[in-house]
């Protein structure tokens, strides 16, 4: 009888102490008082119009083993085939980006994409590129290939000029085409400040000189020899539909390798 006892009052005790902890969160400590939420960083004052929010994106962590997961910024296309536009920018398209009355290309002469894209989880997704207007037919055609392909891509929107300036997350994964920025370490304007370049699945395909990495956790696909999906490869679909239209590919540098980068003029 004592050791019965005993046994339901300890028993009793165990699940007070897990209901506890369940009501406390599941993380195996009991619940406290909520702290302050992070401060965002300190960063450029945001575009005149907010971006639409960012879903988010990944599963655990950034590492090269983890599924990729492609988000919808847009709606899919309901048939699952390649579709795309071609517009004038909308204005409140070219509020939420990085244009402004400084960069080297007027507004009038960029061109507001919508493609369809394939994801790393095989279904087709829609994207949006700003791009130069004398580019725009150039690559719709360059994605449709790529489509046709099966190449897949993660995520493909129009970064804020908020966005441009914050500090990096390390593992940023958005294929886009114009940036109103100067060339890395330099003050020349980018290519992509004409809305002439693309970069391609940056997290794949990183930029890669002496001991820079961008993205910084995307040291493991600096092993271009382990083909992994998303990457660009010499002679890959990627580099044919670029090639295609003349644009050459950044991973043929010799003095750094930008295996994201596609450009009209080789820079």
């Amino acid at each position: 009888m004592v050791l019965r006892g005993t046994a339901r009052v300890a028993g009793l005790l165990v699940v007070a102490v897990c209901l506890g902890y369940v009501l406390g969160g599941c993380s195996g400590d009991p619940a406290g008082p909520a702290g302050p939420k992070a401060s965002e960083p300190a960063g450029t004052p945001p575009a005149p119009t907010a971006p639409p929010p960012s879903p988010t994106a990944r599963a655990e962590s950034p590492s090269p083993t983890t599924t990729r997961i492609t988000v919808d910024d847009l709606p899919p296309p309901p048939d699952g085939r390649f579709h795309a536009t071609v517009q004038a920018v909308p204005a409140g398209v070219l509020a939420r980006s990085s244009w402004t009355k400084g960069c080297p290309v007027a507004a009038a002469d960029l061109r507001y994409l919508t493609v369809g894209f394939r994801g790393f989880d095989g279904r087709a997704h829609t994207g949006e590129l700003l791009v130069n207007r004398r580019a725009a037919d150039d690559l719709v055609t360059v994605f449709r290939q790529l489509f046709a392909a099966d190449f897949p891509i993660e995520r493909m929107r129009i970064s804020s000029l908020a966005e441009l300036n914050a500090p990096p997350t390390g593992d940023g994964n958005t294929t886009e085409a114009f940036a109103c920025r100067p060339v890395r370490g330099s003050t020349v304007w980018s290519q992509h400040a004409y809305g002439l370049a693309v970069d391609l699945n940056p997290f794949q395909n990183p930029y890669h000189k002496g001991r820079v990495v961008l993205p910084e956790l995307a040291t493991a696909y600096l092993d271009r020899a382990d083909v992994r999906p998303g990457m660009v490869r010499p002679g890959g679909p990627a580099v044919r539909a670029f090639a295609a239209i003349g644009w050459p590919w950044g991973g043929n540098y010799r003095s750094l390798k930008d295996y994201m980068h596609f450009s009209a003029t080789g820079g």
